[in-house]
């Protein structure tokens, strides 16, 4: 690690949503939510939570040669989850034990990369409550630590509500709105004091 022990806490983002502020510029930022899945002294990882793409759950269960007869999960949208890797998928999901690869993001989220938790999906035994998104961001270490220095993102606890419940198009106001403030008195550039 390259940067001073003060530069970085490793893990003081975990559990954490990052919300991009309004000056954003990124295209694949721009006013988005991303759930941060891990964050250490290597960098940190997170599935962005409010970008549709453009498949459907039934499109990639075809791919993957699963069946789902449930035509309302095969409807469902899959989501951008990030830049990085975008033929990899995740499920950020209710807690349920058994996946074969999943990992605990806080006490009502985890995220699984197994297929298995797909094919629960599609035959209706799947968790609760899920989202299945196809890439992810991902931060080198320190990178993410200097863009909330220099004003890129604001972040909030996890919440499962934002996650799982909210209208993807509402996520970014809703994730502001933990904030107790007003979106309309965010800035795109922030002060130093």
């Amino acid at each position: 690690m390259n940067l001073k022990s003060q530069d970085v806490v490793s893990g003081y983002l975990q559990q954490q949503m990052l919300i991009a502020m309004p000056a954003m510029a990124d295209p694949n930022f721009s006013r988005s939510v991303t759930l941060l899945c891990q964050h250490n002294e290597e960098g940190a990882i997170g599935i962005t939570i409010n970008r549709e793409s453009d498949f459907t759950l039934g499109e990639l269960f075809f791919q993957l040669n699963i069946s789902c007869e449930n035509e309302e999960i095969s409807s469902m949208a899959v989501l951008e989850g990030g830049p990085v890797s975008p033929d990899h998928g995740f499920v950020l999901h209710t807690p349920v034990e058994g996946f074969d690869s999943s990992i605990m993001i806080s006490d009502e989220i985890m995220v699984t990369t197994s297929r298995d938790v797909l094919s629960a999906i599609a035959e209706g035994k799947g968790p609760q409550k899920f989202l299945v998104a196809l890439g992810y961001a991902g931060w080198g270490d320190g990178q993410l630590e200097s863009e909330m220095r220099q004003n890129a993102w604001l972040s909030v606890p996890a919440d499962q509500d934002i996650v799982f419940e909210s209208a993807l198009q509402k996520r970014w106001e809703k994730a502001v709105g933990k904030l107790g403030i007003n979106i309309n008195d965010l800035h795109g550039v922030g002060g130093y004091a």
